[in-house]
């Protein structure tokens, strides 16, 4: 039975007469997660008539999300479009390359989406399973000529101002000679302590599950530093047996932990959360099939702690896509017996010689049991080792869910995220600005 607040706030959606300002809104973005690795990974979790959190958002839109330049997005890319409305080159991290300014975004002004919440006083946090500059959420609120500096990229995500930042990259935050929780020396060239900084900006700083657990639930602003990089350890499953390292590291929070302590602190709270599972692209782009699947398996248990919270405050807005596919991952299921499915198994190597997701000598996996109580072996065949265009969903639930139907461009994300925390009234020409 819905409660009164749910069913007055499906009323007002119904009419389109909710005022602006009343929803908040989650976006988790599992880097690399296409149509194909949600189909695994149910196969595996849930299996073949089972359904994932992630199956539990009914609306559904394809998700295009080409750049200006190329194909394929990167993950900076894509999140320039997600967070700013616009499309720019593939190896734009938040900056024009004419200009070497911000994008003025698809609502006229040179800001993100992110940026705009603040400056209207929402609570705003950003997670991500891998290390503090990874551009799906770094891009949010960081903007630089390249990826691959780090030092400054970090120094701005944590001075953005941000109420909840949690992450890894600690080797980043913390200068050369400097040892830290979890790094024995800093990186950073400039002598600045940023953890120390934060501090004294009023940010408690917790470094494992066990500390963000005990953090009170009042607290006005909080870091989480839980890696010296990744959370994960982004090899091949050969590579991980022979030095002895697990897929994540059993110290740090996962996602879904992550996730329901920023949603504990915001409460019923005006809000903006940025999620981010890094893994499953990472992993997908090193061919681990069980590394993709635990990654999925963690982003599914953050949809969970996000439905949870929906059916609490629902006044909510869940939102999801990726930006492409990593390593072009797909499944093949295995006949019990056939002579050309146990050959593949045992040469690693589909017939065309794509290879499958058997590293280091492993099994063929076995699905959960299907509604006649039936497990399947299947391997996962891989296409490559880069990211591929592939099929991309985005899925939401809760209020203002309906803008997610037929096809959605990565440029669409900023669109929806905005009418869901603002309005349709500040809508202007936005429609026409994002129209490819």
């Amino acid at each position: 039975m819905k409660t009164f607040s749910t069913f007055i706030f499906s009323l007002l959606t119904t009419f389109n007469v909710l005022p602006a300002g009343e929803t908040s809104v989650i976006f988790i973005h599992p880097d690399g997660a296409g149509l194909a690795h949600w189909q695994a990974a149910r196969f595996l979790i849930a299996g073949p008539d089972g359904d994932l959190n992630w199956d539990k958002l009914p609306h559904i839109a394809v998700y295009r999300g080409h750049m200006r330049d190329n194909l394929t997005a990167s993950s900076n890319g894509g999140a320039v479009a997600h967070s700013s409305g616009v499309r720019l080159e593939v190896s734009s991290f938040g900056l024009e390359k004419d200009s070497n300014q911000r994008p003025v975004s698809a609502s006229g002004i040179r800001e993100t989406i992110f940026q705009e919440a603040m400056r209207r006083g929402l609570r705003v946090g950003l997670i991500n399973s891998g290390d503090i500059t990874e551009p799906g959420t770094a891009v949010f609120v960081a903007a630089s000529g390249k990826r691959e500096d780090k030092e400054e990229i970090t120094l701005q995500v944590l001075e953005s101002g941000a109420d909840v930042i949690m992450s890894g990259g600690e080797i980043y935050m913390l200068p050369e000679g400097t040892a830290g929780h979890y790094t024995r020396s800093g990186k950073r060239t400039d002598g600045r302590n940023l953890i120390e900084e934060a501090r004294k900006r009023g940010y408690t700083v917790v470094y494992n599950k066990a500390e963000l657990a005990n953090v009170p639930p009042k607290t006005k602003k909080l870091l989480g530093v839980f890696a010296e990089k990744h959370t994960f350890n982004d090899r091949s499953m050969g590579e991980l047996k022979a030095a002895g390292l697990p897929l994540y590291n059993t110290e740090s929070p996962t996602l879904a932990e992550m996730t329901a302590k920023t949603l504990e602190l915001f409460g019923d709270q005006h809000f903006l959360l940025i999620v981010e599972e890094e893994g499953s692209d990472n992993f997908g782009n090193a061919n681990n099939a069980p590394g993709t699947f635990e990654a999925l398996r963690r982003a599914d248990e953050a949809f969970g702690v996000a439905l949870s919270h929906l059916k609490k405050y629902p006044e909510t807005l869940i939102l999801t896509a990726a930006d492409s596919e990593a390593g072009g991952l797909d499944v093949i299921g295995l006949t019990d017996g056939k002579e050309e499915h146990i050959a593949m198994a045992k040469l690693g190597r589909d017939r065309n010689g794509a290879p499958l997701g058997l590293d280091h000598n492993e099994e063929p996996f076995l699905s959960a049991p299907d509604r006649e109580g039936k497990r399947h072996q299947f391997v996962v065949v891989w296409a490559s080792l880069s990211d591929t265009s592939g099929g991309i969903l985005a899925r939401a639930a809760g209020l203002g869910a309906e803008m997610v139907r037929g096809t959605v461009y990565n440029t669409d994300i900023y669109r929806i995220i905005r009418d869901a925390l603002f309005g349709n009234k500040n809508r202007r020409e936005e429609e026409k600005a994002i129209s490819p």
